[in-house]
C-alpha cells in the first residue's frame, strides 16, 4: 500500500550504544535512537560470506525523509552498536535530481547461487520515484541492486517493475514494496503490490514475477492476492519459509471489512498462492485481537519443535493497542489461536509512518533484537521527524496473556502492571471463563501458573485442563497486587484446552504461564 493513499485509507562514522530502560508507562519510550529515519527497516544476518569473519554481522535499511536515498547501517555485535555505512542511490537516474531510491527498501542475502550470482551476494530492492517540477511524486520504480563486498559498494541490476500516476490520484498505476526471496533452484522471485489493475476491478492486489538471471531481466507477472470490488486493498506482502517447507505471507487488508487487518496465506513452492480471491487466514487470538498494517512475518527455531511464527504490525485491531506495542506468535505452524507478546522496542505513534515495517532478530544470546520507527516526543505528528529505536529483549513463548484466550463473561482492561499491558475481568461463578487452547510438542507433566487478583473480595480461579478439573492448587503473592494460583497437571501432545474460570466473586487475570515439565521439547528445527 503505498503511503499517500495509506493516510487516506487509514484516516561518516556514527557509533551507537544501547541503554537499558524500563517500561514504566504505557506511554514511555522503550529504545535506543539510531537515526532519523521514517520508517519500513529491513535486517539481515550474514551467514554465506566467503569470507567466514564477515559472517554473523547485520546489515539494516530504512527510508529517511528526503532524497539523499536509502540510510544503510552495519553491526558487528548483535545490534549492540551501529555504525553508518552509506546511503545507497539511484544509479539509473544519477544525473537527474528529480529522482531517487527512497521509500520500501528491502535487504537480503543469496544463500545460493541465482543466475550468475554467488551465494554470499546481498540484494537490495527498493523503490526509486521520480518527481515533477513541483517535488510532487509521478512515476516509480522498483529497482534492484546487488553487492559482493558485503555491503561497501552496490551494483544496479535490473528494473523489477515500473509504475507512474500520483500516488494519491484515483487513476494512480503505482507499484510499491518489493520482497526478494531465492527458490531452491536458484531462480529469483520479486513479491510486490500493484495498482495497476484498476479497470479490472482491483483497487490494489499483489503479485511477483520471476528472474533466471540475477534479476536483470523478469518474466511474466502472477498474481497472488486480488480481491474484486475494486474496494479492498491487498498490500505491503512479506515472505518467509517455514522449517517444513512450506512459504508464509503476510499482508494488510486496507478497506477491508476490518481496516487493515493482517492475514496469512500459505505455498508450498512460493509461487502458487491458491486462489487470488481467497484472502487466506487473519492471524488473531481467540478473544479477536488482530495486528493491523505493515506487517512482518518471520520464523524462529524456539516455542517447541515446530519453532514460533511472529508477525509484528503498525498497531492492532479487534480492542487491541493501537500504539502497537506487542507482536504475536504462533508455535503450531499457523494452526490454531495467536498469541501476544510485549515487543522489545516501545515507540510512539504520533503518526501513520511511526511502526512502518520492522525488523526482528534473533541474537545468539536468546534475546531478540528489535527495530523499528516512532515519533518524534517533540513533533509526533511529523513523519519526518520519525526516528529509528532498537532494543532487544528475551520473549516467552511459555506465557498465555488473559486478554488473548477466548472470553465468555469477561472483558479485556487495558493495565500498565500486568504483563502486556491488558488484562482478562471475569464474572464470578461458572459462567466467568477464559480458554486457552495451548499448543505443546509431547505429553507429560506440566506445572500451570495463573497470575491473578481480586477486586477486594477474596476470590481465586478454577482450573480446568481438557475438561477436567484440578482440585489442589497452590496460592502464593506475586507482588502486592497480584497473586499466583499454581497447579500440576498431565498435559498431551498437541493442542491442551485449559479453563480458567470465575471464582466465588470477580476476578482479574493477568496469564496463563505453562512449564511442560516432563514433556520432551523435540528436536530442534532450522528452516530451509
Amino acid at each position: 500500500m503505498n503511503r499517500f493513499t495509506r493516510i487516506f485509507a487509514a484516516c561518516g562514522l556514527a557509533l551507537l550504544t544501547a541503554t537499558a530502560a524500563a517500561r514504566s508507562d504505557a506511554d514511555d519510550v522503550v529504545g535506543t535512537r539510531l537515526a532519523d529515519g521514517t520508517g519500513y527497516v529491513s535486517m539481515v544476518r550474514l551467514a554465506h560470506q566467503a569470507d567466514p569473519q564477515a559472517n554473523g554481522s547485520l546489515l539494516m535499511v530504512f527510508e529517511q525523509d528526503g532524497m539523499t536515498g536509502i540510510a544503510l547501517y552495519g553491526s558487528h555485535d548483535d545490534g549492540d552498536h551501529w555504525n553508518f555505512l552509506a546511503n545507497v542511490t539511484d544509479q539509473p537516474h544519477a544525473s537527474d535530481k528529480l529522482w531517487q531510491l527512497r521509500w520500501q527498501p528491502n535487504i537480503s542475502e543469496l544463500p545460493r547461487a541465482s543466475g550468475g550470482l554467488k551465494a554470499g551476494t546481498l540484494l537490495l530492492a527498493a523503490n526509486a520515484t521520480g518527481n515533477d517540477a513541483q517535488g510532487r511524486v509521478i512515476s516509480e520504480d522498483l529497482q534492484l541492486y546487488a553487492s559482493t563486498d558485503g555491503g561497501r559498494s552496490w551494483r544496479y541490476r535490473g528494473s523489477i517493475v515500473k509504475g507512474g500516476g500520483r500516488p494519491e490520484s484515483k487513476d494512480n498505476k503505482g507499484v510499491w514494496e518489493p520482497d526478494m526471496h531465492i527458490l531452491d533452484d536458484g531462480r529469483m522471485v520479486a513479491y510486490y503490490s500493484s495498482e495497476q489493475h484498476k479497470a479490472d476491478g482491483y483497487n490494489q492486489l499483489l503479485a511477483h514475477k520471476v528472474s533466471t538471471d540475477g534479476g536483470r531481466h523478469w518474466g511474466r507477472e502472477t498474481v497472488d492476492v486480488a480481491i474484486p470490488g475494486g474496494v479492498q486493498r491487498p498490500g505491503m506482502a512479506i515472505v518467509q519459509r517455514l522449517p517444513d517447507g512450506r512459504y508464509a505471507m503476510t499482508y494488510e487488508n486496507i478497506d477491508g471489512p476490518r481496516n487493515g487487518q493482517v492475514f496469512i496465506k500459505y505455498s508450498r513452492d512460493g509461487l502458487d498462492w491458491g486462489d487470488p480471491a481467497d484472502h487466506g487466514d487473519p492471524v488473531m487470538t481467540a478473544s479477536g485481537v488482530f495486528p493491523e498494517a505493515c506487517p512482518v512475518v518471520r520464523w524462529f527455531p524456539q516455542g517447541g519443535p515446530e519453532g514460533v511464527i511472529i508477525v509484528s504490525a503498525e498497531r492492532a485491531g479487534g480492542g487491541g493497542d493501537q500504539g502497537g506495542h506487542a507482536l504475536y506468535w504462533n508455535n503450531a505452524s499457523g494452526r490454531g489461536p495467536w498469541w501476544q507478546v510485549a515487543a522489545p522496542v516501545h515507540k510512539l505513534t504520533g503518526n501513520i509512518h511511526a511502526g512502518w515495517t520492522q525488523a526482528l532478530m534473533l541474537r545468539g544470546d536468546g534475546r531478540f533484537l528489535h527495530v523499528t520507527s516512532s515519533s518524534s516526543p517533540e513533533k509526533p505528528e511529523s513523519a519526518a521527524d520519525n526516528q529509528i529505536l532498537f532494543a532487544s529483549a528475551p520473549l516467552r513463548f511459555d506465557r498465555y496473556e488473559a486478554e488473548d484466550a477466548a472470553l465468555r463473561s469477561a472483558v479485556m482492561i487495558a493495565d500498565t502492571k500486568a504483563s502486556n499491558g491488558y488484562k482478562a475481568r471475569i464474572a464470578g461463578g461458572t459462567d466467568g471463563r477464559l480458554r486457552f487452547d495451548v499448543h505443546l510438542p509431547a505429553q507429560g507433566v506440566g506445572t500451570l501458573r495463573v497470575r491473578f487478583a481480586d477486586l477486594g473480595l477474596p476470590a481465586q480461579p478454577r482450573i480446568k485442563v481438557n475438561g477436567a478439573a484440578v482440585a489442589s492448587t497452590k496460592i502464593s503473592k506475586d507482588d502486592p497486587d497480584w497473586s499466583i494460583a499454581e497447579v500440576r497437571a498431565t498435559l498431551l501432545r498437541g493442542f491442551n484446552r485449559i479453563d480458567v474460570e470465575g471464582g466465588a466473586r470477580v476476578l482479574d487475570i493477568d496469564y496463563l504461564q505453562l512449564d511442560a515439565g516432563s514433556a520432551d521439547a523435540g528436536d530442534p528445527v532450522t528452516a530451509p
